[in-house]
């Protein structure tokens, strides 16, 4: 399994995302609908979060275009996916220091339409936005989270979806893949004129040549083996050949239990290894894949300094080559001290010098 890297990418990229929480308390910032969708709003907020990430870490690259006002389309200073449940159906409820919660549709039958997703009010309102800023500044950038086919089905049917799985397994397969339609027609407008489509699900991508088609797979935690090889599998076999480099973001504890299967992908590229993974397991059913070792965003509320040395030492050592690995930290809120967020960036500095010299 050949990585789809540029040969000479950076070692240990590293990058985090500070939850919606994080940026109301430190910053002001709220996240109503105005947020997303206000072209103005849109490109203020994003220079306001670069000016605030480089007051704090502009020693360690973050806030580069913080002198910059970008028509950024989408918020990719956050990791929320919310937009294509929304576009299938899916109410969305907006609120001040938190990011946008998805009220399940619970569809009573396995029936949607990738044609009427993109007629939807909430599609319009997006295009509105990106036509906006197109008019304004001649084009746009950056990207939207698009979520995954199984978390966005889990928004539209809700929890009888498991029961689906062995119930009515064929019209499950037509539902999956009608949303995988409307997944692949959004991402691939959107990087026609952007060029990415993840960033937004996590921004460590941002470093990777080229640009990373990362699939989100938070919900596959819930489910067997066995019925992602049945139902899933097959999607991410397709795009793995069809959009490189491709990555799988799985955020849940777990990843390794999916090793074996995910090297019999025919290309995976990417893997976000969410914490408490298993990253010597992976590396030994991965060798060739870029593993984004991520850290615990609530355990590093408590950790000193030294701990998230250990931590990030431990991990990257179990991933056992610098240069198929990054690290991240995702999703930290209002509690976790500046200097804990130092500390991940000076312990990487600290490995990429090292590995330099040895």
């Amino acid at each position: 399994m050949a990585n789809g890297f540029c040969s000479d990418g950076p070692m240990l990229p590293a990058d985090i995302v500070l939850a919606p929480a994080w940026w109301f308390h430190n910053e002001g910032i709220t996240f109503e609908e105005d947020f997303f969708y206000n072209p103005a709003r849109r490109v203020e907020a994003e220079r306001q979060m670069e000016k605030a990430l480089y007051e704090r870490w502009g020693r360690f690259g973050l806030g580069e275009n913080k002198d910059t006002n970008l028509p950024v389309v989408g918020a990719v200073h956050l990791a929320v996916g919310f937009l294509l449940s929304e576009m299938l159906g899916c109410r969305v409820e907006y609120k001040e220091d938190s990011p946008p919660l998805v009220i399940c549709r619970e569809l009573k039958e396995l029936e949607i339409s990738a044609e009427a997703a993109f007629e939807s009010s909430a599609y319009k309102r997006f295009e509105e936005l990106a036509e906006a800023l197109r008019k304004k500044y001649g084009y746009i950038t950056g990207d939207v989270n698009w979520g995954g086919i199984l978390n966005i089905a889990l928004d539209v049917r809700g929890q009888n979806l498991f029961t689906d799985f062995f119930d009515r397994a064929d019209d499950v397969e037509g539902f999956l893949s009608e949303i995988a339609r409307v997944i692949e027609r959004f991402t691939k407008g959107l990087s026609k004129e952007t060029g990415s489509t993840s960033v937004s699900v996590n921004r460590n991508v941002r470093h990777l040549e080229p640009a990373v088609f990362l699939h989100s797979e938070c919900s596959h935690t819930m489910i067997s083996v066995d019925d992602y090889r049945k139902f899933l599998f097959e999607f991410d076999a397709e795009w793995s050949s069809k959009y490189r480099p491709f990555g799988i973001h799985f955020c849940g504890k777990d990843p390794h239990r999916y090793a074996e299967a995910f090297a019999e992908l025919p290309h995976l590229d990417f893997l976000d290894v969410g914490w408490g993974g298993d990253v010597a397991e992976l590396r030994k059913e991965l060798p060739d894949t870029f593993l984004n070792v991520r850290l615990s965003p609530v355990e590093i509320i408590e950790q000193s300094a030294e701990e998230i040395e250990e931590t990030i030492r431990r991990l990257v050592g179990e991933s056992g080559d610098a240069q198929l690995t990054g690290v991240c930290c995702i999703n930290m809120d209002e509690k976790v001290a500046d200097e804990k967020i130092d500390a991940i960036f000076e312990t990487v500095a600290a490995l990429r010098e090292e590995h330099r010299q040895s």
